[in-house]
C-alpha cells in the first residue's frame, strides 16, 4: 500500500537524518582509513562518548515513529554503564531509561544471541529493536557514559516522518535491580504508572544465591486499583517464560530463543543448579498485551525448594526491565542505581 510516509535513519554519517545528506563527512573518526578515498567512502562510522558524559545519538523533530534500531558498543562488558534514554515531544523526564546491557536482553554483560521479534542479539556484539515508538512532535535518544573511560557506538535509528494515529500511545520502559532481595519480598518490576496503555513485554537477569531450581514464583499484575490480590497470577516463573519444569532437558538447563519468549543466557552453562548461576530470559507480549485503563502494578515472586516439600524465599540479585505503551504524561521513574549499584562483579559459582 502506497503511503504519504517518508523514511530517514540517523547514524554518525547523518546526524540530522536530513534528506540527501548522508554521507558526507570528511572530518570523522576513520577520515584516516579513508584518507586514499575521500569524501563519501566510510568516514564516520561510529561515535566515541568520552567517559562521564551524555551523547545524543540522535533528536527528530515532526510526528512519526522510530521502527528500527541496530547498535554495536564497545566494550561489551561494560554495557551496564551505558544508560540509554528516550524522550518524546520534548518532556523533561524520559520515557525509556534503562542499561544499554538489559534493554537488548544482554543484561549479564556477555553476548547472548536473541532471535525474537521484538529484539535480535546476532554475532559478533549485534543489538537490533524493533519496537514501534511513535512521536508527535520530536523524539530524543541520548546515551550516557557511566564509566571514566571512552566507549566506542557504531548505530543506526530508523524511522519514518508521518502523521501519528490519534489512539497511539507512547513507548516506555524501566529497569530495575534487586541486589539482594529480602526473604519473603516480592519483586517489584514496575509501579505507580498512571495512564492508559498496554504492557508489552518483560527481560529479567537472574543471579541465583542458592542452590537448586530458583524459578517457583509466580508473576502477578495488578490492574485498575487492585490491592491485596491481582488480577491475573501465573503458576511459575519459568510459565511465565513460557517454559516448563525448570527448563530442563536431559538434567540440565536448555537454552532456546522464539519470537516471544525464551531463555537466552545460562551461566556457566556446564554447572547445574549451583548456588551464583546466572540466567536472562525475555517473555514480550505483543500477541497478548496485558491492557489497563488507570494504572498497572507488575511483581514476581523468588521461591525455590526446601526440605519436606516446601517452597523457599530466596534472597536472589534480580534485575527486571519492564516495556510498555501508554498515554502521556507519565508518572516520575524510580532514581536508577548508581554505577556502583549496576555494576556485575566477576561470576562466583559455589560448588
Amino acid at each position: 500500500m502506497l503511503s504519504n510516509a517518508q523514511t530517514r535513519s540517523i547514524s554518525p554519517e547523518n546526524f540530522t537524518g536530513e534528506k540527501g545528506k548522508a554521507g558526507m563527512s570528511t572530518d570523522g573518526p576513520a577520515r584516516n582509513a579513508a584518507r586514499e578515498l575521500g569524501q563519501g567512502w566510510k568516514v564516520s562510522p561510529y561515535v566515541h562518548i568520552p567517559g562521564k558524559s551524555t551523547f545524543t545519538l540522535g533528536e527528530i523533530e515532526g510526528s512519526g515513529a522510530i521502527q528500527q534500531i541496530w547498535l554495536t558498543p564497545a566494550p561489551l562488558n561494560r554495557t551496564r554503564e551505558m544508560i540509554i534514554r528516550f524522550y518524546w515531544d520534548g518532556e523533561e523526564t524520559p520515557s525509556v531509561e534503562c542499561p544499554l546491557a538489559d534493554f537488548f536482553c544482554c543484561g549479564w554483560q556477555e553476548y547472548a544471541q536473541n532471535n525474537s521479534l521484538m529484539v535480535n542479539v546476532n554475532p559478533g556484539s549485534a543489538f537490533n529493536c524493533y519496537w514501534t515508538m511513535p512521536f508527535r512532535k520530536k523524539a530524543k535518544v541520548t546515551i550516557e557514559n557511566l564509566n571514566d573511560s571512552q566507549c566506542t557506538i557504531y548505530y543506526q535509528i530508523n524511522y519514518v516522518l508521518s502523521d501519528v494515529p490519534e489512539n497511539a500511545a507512547y513507548f516506555h520502559a524501566q529497569f530495575r535491580r534487586i541486589n539482594p532481595l529480602k526473604a519473603k519480598d516480592v519483586v517489584t518490576m514496575l509501579d505507580g504508572v498512571q495512564g492508559k496503555g498496554h504492557y508489552v513485554g518483560t527481560y529479567m537477569a537472574w543471579e541465583a544465591r542458592s542452590r537448586g531450581w530458583w524459578g517457583e514464583g509466580e508473576i502477578k499484575f495488578y490492574l485498575d486499583g487492585d490491592k491485596e490480590f491481582p488480577t491475573i497470577a501465573g503458576t511459575g516463573t519459568e510459565d511465565y517464560f513460557c517454559g516448563s519444569y525448570n527448563f530442563h532437558r536431559n538434567g540440565k538447563y536448555t537454552v532456546f530463543s522464539t519470537p516471544y519468549a525464551g531463555l537466552v543466557e545460562v551461566q556457566p552453562p556446564h554447572l547445574y543448579e549451583k548456588a551464583g548461576q546466572r540466567f536472562g530470559l525475555y517473555r514480550w507480549h505483543v500477541t497478548d498485551p496485558v491492557r489497563f485503563e488507570k494504572d498497572i502494578k507488575v511483581t514476581m515472586q523468588a521461591l525455590g525448594w526446601q526440605s519436606e516439600g516446601r517452597y523457599l524465599p530466596l534472597e536472589d540479585d534480580i534485575s527486571s526491565t519492564t516495556f510498555w505503551y501508554q498515554t502521556e504524561p507519565h508518572a516520575a521513574f524510580p532514581k536508577l542505581p548508581s554505577r556502583e549499584e549496576l555494576l556485575i562483579k566477576p561470576i562466583e559459582v559455589k560448588e
